[in-house]
């Protein structure tokens, strides 16, 4: 790949810094190219004080992250205005996390960029200094602007589901639940799966939201009056998608090979099978915006952070994606 990976600091108090480092440590595995948004002496004192030789480049633009990838890290610089206690996130370094994320957005989409791999970020942190989104993904569509809808989807080997309803209560999401919002998750899941996966049909399964899925409406209703109808209609327009289906009875391994995305109606529902088979793998992805996203599927981990423990596998498997996801628009933008 050409283009490098623009990967976020994160919380610099978290452990995105030193997955960040093992990860660099570990690109003859297969990884692609990829530089950090981040404060260069910060990393460069991370890595010592855990005795890692990981050589730190600032470079000014992806390009020259890419150049020296092999020989170091190459970081382009968002200094923290002060210096990084670990385990003790600091307001005053908010702005700059935030930044982060602005500029590998603006490099992605200037084409500069392949995609981008955000490291987690302490949104308790981010609220004190001004931030209103309930995370990531809602900042992302704000930053592509237009009309970008962006919806959160969680992979594994084996496994891909996607929420109707994220980051609310319970409660909420059973009230926020409608029939037009399933349907615009099974559009934008559907383009994805096709743009980014290679998948020329894609099969797409909706579970049911009450016990049995209702049990047509011996346990709730929702099933009959808000998520049948969606299936109907987006079987209409000619996508192949079953359900309502009992959740309890949709992810064991036989029941995975029978459809490539899982439409999920709350968060726990989506993310409980996918950590429960591969904790240490999931990714985070982003669809329905103009740029690749993806994240490791955890967060900032604040009470090892600094220690050196914390597995970079799911930051190994965001990059992997990414670089896998900018091939796959790489080639439909040549055969077009």
């Amino acid at each position: 790949m050409i283009r490098p990976i623009a990967v976020t600091m994160g919380e610099p108090a978290g452990i995105g810094g030193e997955i960040l480092l093992k990860a660099w440590l570990r690109r003859a595995e297969g990884i692609p190219a990829f530089f950090a948004i981040d404060d260069p002496d910060r990393l460069s004192r991370l890595a010592g004080t855990l005795g890692w030789t990981v050589p730190i480049h600032a470079v000014a633009g992806p390009e020259e992250g890419a150049a020296c990838f092999h020989e170091a890290l190459g970081v382009l610089p968002r200094r923290l205005a002060h210096p990084v206690l670990m385990g003790r996130p600091d307001t005053a370094n908010a702005r700059a996390v935030i930044a982060a994320i602005v500029s590998a957005v603006e490099l992605a989409r200037s084409g500069r960029a392949a995609a981008v791999v955000t490291n987690p970020i302490q949104k308790e942190t981010l609220y004190a200094a001004g931030f209103r989104h309930p995370g990531h993904t809602e900042f992302l569509e704000e930053l592509a602007g237009g009309d970008a809808k962006a919806i959160m989807m969680l992979a594994c080997p084996g496994l891909r589901v996607v929420p109707v309803t994220v980051h609310v209560a319970l409660k909420d999401a059973v009230q926020r639940l409608t029939a037009a919002a399933i349907v615009s998750a099974g559009r934008i899941t559907a383009r994805a799966l096709m743009s980014d996966f290679g998948i020329s049909r894609p099969r797409l399964a909706v579970a049911g939201l009450n016990p049995h899925a209702g049990e047509n409406g011996a346990m709730g209703r929702e099933e009959l009056d808000i998520i049948a109808p969606a299936v109907a209609a987006l079987r209409t327009e000619g996508h192949a998608i079953t359900g309502p289906l009992p959740a309890d009875t949709l992810f064991h391994a036989a029941a995975r090979q029978r459809y490539d995305a899982v439409l999920c109606m709350y968060h726990d529902q989506a993310l409980i099978p996918l950590k429960t088979i591969d904790f240490d793998r999931g990714v985070n992805i982003t669809l329905g915006l103009p740029f690749i996203r993806t994240s490791p599927d955890h967060g900032t981990a604040i009470d090892i952070a600094g220690r050196g423990i914390a597995s970079p596998e799911s930051l190994i498997a965001s990059l992997q994606m990414a670089g896998e996801m900018a091939e796959r628009r790489r080639l439909r933008r040549s055969v077009a």
